[in-house]
């Protein structure tokens, strides 16, 4: 459990320092450093905690278990990848109306994701997981807020054809993960 929550915390807490990081010019660390260097040591940083993150997971497995939800809460974890996973793939593509309404897809994304996962696990390590990246989410969405980043702005060339794109891939996806991926890559099969 210690590397688990070792990796929880490196991971957020460079993604925290980012969010709260000064970004006027002669303040901005981003600045100082520069783009390279200091997209090199956040990187780096991220990476190692993910790591730390992925190994620990499976490390402290069975460390106790704080609720156990009901059966149908699965079903409604499965509906809730739909469209997680669709917000996911439009946030890496140009804007579409998807990104347009949604603002910031991927924190949208990851809500959703956290969200679904808390509702159908209740073990300690489960809950410390989605619920780090629940709360982590929430705080990013209100600083980028605070911030005036409001998605793509009111005069933003928006693509229909994108929200295809996601919609599609964001689907196969799904489908790759659920039939095929879940218990390869988590060790747990997302349907039965």
């Amino acid at each position: 459990m210690t590397v688990f929550v070792l990796g929880l915390v490196l991971f957020f807490a460079i993604h925290i320092f980012s969010a709260v990081r000064s970004r006027a010019p002669e303040k901005d660390i981003k600045v100082k450093l520069g783009y390279g260097p200091y997209m090199g040591l956040y990187s780096v940083a991220s990476i190692i905690g993910f790591v730390l993150i992925c190994y620990g997971y499976g490390a402290s497995r069975g460390a106790g278990v704080l609720y156990v939800p009901p059966t149908w809460m699965q079903h409604i974890n499965l509906l809730l990848m739909v469209p997680a996973l669709i917000l996911l793939v439009a946030s890496q593509l140009p804007a579409g109306k998807i990104s347009k309404i949604a603002k910031h897809p991927m924190l949208l994304a990851v809500k959703i994701w956290a969200l679904g996962h808390l509702l159908a696990n209740g073990e300690l390590n489960s809950v410390l997981l989605f619920g780090s990246f629940l709360a982590y989410a929430v705080f990013d969405r209100i600083m980028v807020k605070k911030r005036g980043d409001n998605g793509p702005g009111p005069d933003a060339t928006v693509n229909p054809a994108m929200d295809l794109v996601a919609i599609v891939v964001g689907l196969g996806v799904y489908a790759a993960i659920a039939l095929w991926l879940h218990p390869i890559l988590f060790g747990v099969n997302a349907i039965g």
